[in-house]
């Protein structure tokens, strides 16, 4: 599984609408609102390298309201809970 965390900046006032828009796109696992310097944080899983791209560059990016991107790929995770399994609950071998 690849991973990639995405700050994002929206407009404002349409926060909610943004972050909901992009919760529902494929491969967008979950979608925080933070304060910082970032709006939004969307978590982007998919098995292969080359479907981030169309995750956050034809998917986030172009989500109506989302002004900035700025993504970073994960190269490992450390953590007590084992987040392959987790994320591979009811997956098959052909998706």
């Amino acid at each position: 599984m690849i991973t990639a965390i995405v700050l994002i900046d929206c407009v404002t006032d349409s926060i909610p609408e943004v972050a909901q828009a992009i919760a529902d796109l494929p491969g967008v696992s979950e979608v925080y609102s933070v304060t910082g310097n970032a709006d939004l944080i969307a978590i982007v899983r998919v098995r292969e390298f080359e479907k981030i791209a169309d995750v956050i560059a034809s998917g986030i990016s172009k989500v109506p309201g989302v002004v900035n991107t700025d993504s970073h790929v994960a190269f490992q995770a450390y953590s007590r809970h084992d987040l392959e399994a987790t994320f591979a609950v009811g997956l098959g071998e052909d998706d």
